[in-house]
């Protein structure tokens, strides 16, 4: 059974091709980075051949990236796309929807109705999975939900002090995301040290998730009915008093199509960085070369993810590894050092010399350190294609 796993993030396309059959083996994978610009790139690799490659392009929309990834798997990968067993999504949100299922028209449809709370993510989404339709009519689609990992936070964790009926009604409260990743991080590090435990998993890219996960159950995340609150994101807003978008709007003369264009496409990075980029590795050269709005942007990121393991070392009762993964947790070391600075008093002790050489898989908590520190290679397309597998497996 070969099974294409295409993971659309805001700014990103990543895939992977499954033979599930010859032991979970990848048969192709690639990608495309800062799609939405003029300075995208795509990289493929065919692990039949052992051929890859990098080069230039141009993707303003997802949609340019994947029929480039389609014609990258038909160049020696696949003789057709009849040959997939399924295309599985890591799908990001849904009104009354989670787990895992086949992408109906009834799911498009719950998808379409939270695009208020996931614009960056649910509309490319529903693009790309109606160009799959239309090419591969005959086969399977499948999407595996981000918020099925946060199904398992309490009420205390989830609901917002809103009122209780309105809040039931319009399905108003915390969901969380990027649950593939935060599961693999989570079993990851359960697998690493033997035992379940009390994690704090952190998933930094283009958007970030941070995760309370105890004894592999995720009990409380940062992000809430959409993405735009938690820590800051490329270019959008992360937690922030409401009450500047009514400031905004009656005191500025700003109408509120422009705060939330504003806070959805023009904040995060971007925004404070002073328009420089919403790339944090362009945040980082600029602060180097002494732009402060640039460092006071660094500065601001690693002080969140420090209160939140703080706040989510509390709400366990305890801490036992903090984990790293997404792009900027797996070669953000500088942001590593800066988010866990001054936690010694929480038990968490960073050795600088392995952090500064870290790669995927590394321990880089100190020596005698209680609280264990894990750098990942996230797999979020393994986690979507075994759950994807699963449920073909359910047919009779």
């Amino acid at each position: 059974m070969k099974l294409l796993i295409c993971n659309v993030g805001s700014t990103s396309l990543k895939y992977q091709l499954f033979h599930m059959d010859d032991g979970e083996r990848v048969l192709a994978a690639g990608g495309a980075e800062r799609v939405g610009t003029d300075r995208s790139e795509f990289y493929w690799s065919n692990r039949l051949t052992g051929g890859s490659g990098r080069e230039p392009a141009a993707f303003p929309t997802h949609r340019e990236a994947i029929s480039r990834m389609l014609r990258a798997l038909l160049d020696g990968v696949l003789g057709s796309l009849e040959e997939l067993g399924c295309v599985g999504f890591k799908v990001v949100h849904a009104k009354g929807v989670s787990g895992v299922q086949y992408l109906t028209d009834d799911v498009l449809e719950a998808m379409a109705a939270f695009n208020t709370v996931a614009p960056a993510h649910n509309p490319p989404y529903i693009a790309a999975i109606r160009q799959f339709r239309e090419l591969l009519p005959d086969t399977p689609l499948i999407g595996a939900f981000e918020t099925a990992f946060h199904q398992t936070m309490p009420p205390r964790a989830y609901l917002y002090p809103i009122p209780a009926e309105l809040a039931r009604r319009e399905g108003i409260r915390r969901y969380g995301f990027h649950g593939a990743s935060l599961e693999y991080l989570s079993t990851w590090a359960a697998e690493r040290m033997g035992r379940q435990g009390k994690f704090i998993c952190c998933h930094l890219g283009g958007s970030s998730s941070i995760c309370a996960v105890d004894g592999g159950k995720s009990i409380d995340t940062n992000l809430g009915i959409g993405l735009q609150c938690g820590v800051m994101h490329n270019n959008r807003i992360g937690d922030m008093d409401p009450y500047v978008i009514f400031h905004l709007v009656e005191a500025c003369g700003m109408t509120l199509q422009e705060v939330k264009t504003m806070l959805q496409t023009k904040s995060g990075f971007l925004g404070m960085s002073g328009g420089v980029s919403g790339d944090l590795r362009d945040v980082e050269a600029a602060a180097a070369a002494g732009n402060e709005d640039c460092r006071n942007a660094l500065d601001s990121y690693c002080y969140q993810i420090k209160k939140y393991l703080g706040a989510y070392t509390a709400a366990m009762g305890g801490l036992d590894a903090v984990v790293f993964g997404g792009g900027i947790g797996r070669n953000g070391k500088s942001v590593r050092a800066g988010a866990l600075a001054g936690l010694e008093c929480l038990g968490i002790r960073l050795d600088p010399e392995k952090n500064d050489r870290a790669v995927g898989g590394d321990d880089i908590s100190a020596d005698g350190s209680p609280v264990r520190i894990y750098v990942v290679d996230t797999n979020e397309e393994i986690i979507v294609a075994r759950k994807a597998r699963a449920l073909l497996e359910q047919q009779p």
